[in-house]
């Protein structure tokens, strides 16, 4: 994938919030990214890592998702359903993700990090 543009989380949860209307049509109950974004760290090569919550799971709505965001920010994408997490990786994904404003789990979840974005 080409990496034309180097996002920073600020823009990438701008993005997602500013398409929040759309990223429901996919049954998206929350999106969160976690790894190098979320850390800050990421540099040319690394793929973007998102936790996404999906109303009714199904392989359209994982994969039409996946594109969407392939799309949009021009990057290999990682996404990860909440419901797949494996134990071992479960508290260190949920202690670093951050989510979109309008894409938070709140209030029903766990909102991730330190911050609330």
């Amino acid at each position: 994938m080409n990496n034309e543009k180097q996002w920073d989380l600020a823009e990438i949860l701008h993005e997602l919030d500013r398409n929040y209307h759309h990223l429901e049509t996919f049954g998206v109950r929350s999106l969160g990214l976690f790894g190098s974004y979320a850390r800050g760290t990421a540099n040319t090569n690394s793929d973007m890592d998102f936790l996404v919550d999906l109303e009714l799971p199904s392989f359209n709505h994982y994969m039409d998702l996946k594109f969407w965001l392939e799309d949009t920010f021009s990057h290999a994408i990682d996404l990860v359903l909440i419901d797949t997490l494996k134990a071992r990786l479960q508290s260190v994904i949920l202690s670093e993700v951050v989510y979109a404003k309008r894409l938070s789990p709140l209030p029903r979840g766990h909102l991730g990090g330190d911050q609330a974005h």
